[in-house]
């Protein structure tokens, strides 16, 4: 893992220092966004986004995920406080093209679950390795993650990781993405409620 030299990067969220990572096996490149001192922090803010270009930049309706990037980034914001690491790994891993293929067939009636397993992936090919070792290198006492997905506190506290809570991310349905997001919660176990639960439940260790 290759790390670039680090930037200020100032956003319409506050100023951020920011670095690129690079896999070595794959080359593929990720970002990370920080906020304050976060070296040696407890329950640091941390959002692991996986980058959706029709969403994060087209600002499709059919999907949540740049709300989520936007309200993670102004939570961090509110805190002065905070790590934001975009994973290049779109679709939930599966790659732009075959995206678009699953869009068309949830056009026909197959919810992203479906699509997904008659292109042939499973619910969802997205790891998280990398992150993993990114945050070990910034090495943060425990961190508060940002997010709805169980699936994320579980590997990284596999990964060696101290996830003291979670911090969840409620955003309201639109006309377009509410049977999207009602397949989240249902099929793929995300918990889109206020409530957040103990780090040792969320991570199946009941």
């Amino acid at each position: 893992m290759r790390f670039s030299d680090e930037a200020n990067l100032p956003t319409r969220f506050g100023r951020f220092r920011v670095v690129a990572v690079q896999e070595e096996l794959t080359g593929k490149e990720h970002l990370v966004l920080m906020r304050g001192r976060v070296k040696g922090g407890v329950e640091v803010p941390v959002r692991l986004h996986s980058e959706c270009l029709t969403g994060d930049v087209m600002e499709s309706l059919r999907c949540d995920c740049r709300d989520q990037l936007t309200r993670s980034l102004s939570l961090i914001d509110e805190r002065d406080l905070g790590v934001l690491i975009y994973l290049r790994q779109e679709g939930r891993g599966i790659g732009l093209m075959n995206k678009i293929r699953a869009y068309s067939l949830q056009e026909r009636g197959y919810d992203t679950v479906e699509a997904n397993h008659r292109l042939g992936f499973r619910n969802d090919l997205r790891e998280y390795g990398v992150a993993i070792r990114v945050l070990k290198t910034i090495d943060m006492k425990s961190i508060a993650l940002i997010t709805n997905n169980p699936g994320k506190i579980e590997a990284l506290m596999k990964g060696g990781l101290t996830v003291a809570r979670r911090i969840p991310l409620v955003i309201p349905p639109n006309a377009f993405n509410r049977v999207y997001l009602r397949t989240k919660e249902t099929r793929l176990g995300h918990l889109l409620a206020e409530e957040a639960p103990v780090a040792g439940e969320a991570a199946g260790e009941r």
